[in-house]
């Protein structure tokens, strides 16, 4: 036997395989051990945990416990990955959105008061399909917390101002409303996505709004720079080919106006009902 051979601790050979706990000779299997924690630490599928993490930002998100979306996925993706997560893991705000459309589908609780005693005494546990009012109500709600640059928007929070806009839209042209859905919900994204916030409208609002209330909100800002003489020929020409055009110049108007100081506005749930209103009048 060589010297070195010699020197080898030896260690019994084990019929299974043990761990040896300090301070003690009791040997453990492997396998019994590991399996009171197997259910811990048993990965989920890649795709399970990213829908988990959707799931857990909407509930954030639909109860309030976050305004913004990013905010709301990470602290959903802390919870559901223990920290260790990238980007990527993250869901797309439209799949977050799609869980909270879940959510407001069994949920009627964003109703004004009275209309929920109207649905309970009806028997209504839920809407038979999402509201898209409730959608609307759902991302109009987090813009009281958001602010802008005082000098741009001395009136204060985003929802003040897109209140505003809303009530001086409904002033020049009180029957149209894919008009006031456009005044009302133009900045609606800025809760999702402060840096792209009417892609993130537009995503949000997929579904919920027509292709002529989204064309006004998607050009808002062209109707500001043209306002302005800052919008190229080529862009004006674009613009002015469609025939919403002259209202979408309203619009831009409103928005520039819709920065005042003090001036009185209804809530959000009033401007929902007069909306609704008009809805029930063209037979939705």
């Amino acid at each position: 036997m060589s010297l070195r051979r010699s020197l080898q601790p030896r260690w019994p050979r084990l019929k299974h395989p043990t761990i040896l706990t300090m301070g003690s000779h009791k040997k453990r299997p492997r396998a019994a051990l590991m399996g009171r924690f197997s259910a811990l630490y048993s990965p989920m599928p890649r795709d399970s945990r990213r829908r988990q993490v959707a799931f857990e930002a909407a509930k954030l998100l639909y109860m309030r416990d976050e305004t913004q979306f990013h905010r709301a996925k990470r602290r959903a993706a802390w919870r559901v990955y223990g920290g260790q997560f990238r980007d990527r893991d993250l869901p797309t705000n439209r799949e977050v959105g799609e869980q909270v459309r879940e959510l407001a589908r069994a949920d009627h609780r964003l109703l004004h008061p009275s209309e929920r005693a109207n649905a309970c005494r009806a028997g209504a546990v839920a809407p038979p399909g999402t509201d898209r009012f409730l959608v609307y109500a759902m991302l109009l709600a987090p813009l009281e917390k958001i602010r802008e640059d005082i000098q741009a928007h001395p009136e204060g929070d985003v929802l003040y101002h897109s209140l505003q806009v809303f009530e001086l839209a409904r002033e020049q042209l009180p029957y149209d409303e894919e008009f006031l859905l456009a005044a009302l919900l133009h900045d609606a994204g800025k809760a999702i996505d402060p840096r792209e916030h009417v892609a993130a409208a537009l995503e949000a609002l997929d579904g919920f709004i027509t292709p002529r209330t989204a064309w006004l909100i998607e050009h808002h800002h062209d109707a500001l720079a043209l306002a302005e003489h800052t919008l190229g020929a080529r862009s004006r020409r674009r613009l002015a080919a469609s025939e919403d055009f002259d209202e979408l110049r309203l619009l831009a108007r409103c928005d520039r106006q819709g920065r005042t100081v003090g001036m009185p506005v209804p809530d959000v749930e009033d401007a929902l009902r007069y909306i609704r209103d008009l809805a029930a009048m063209c037979g939705e």
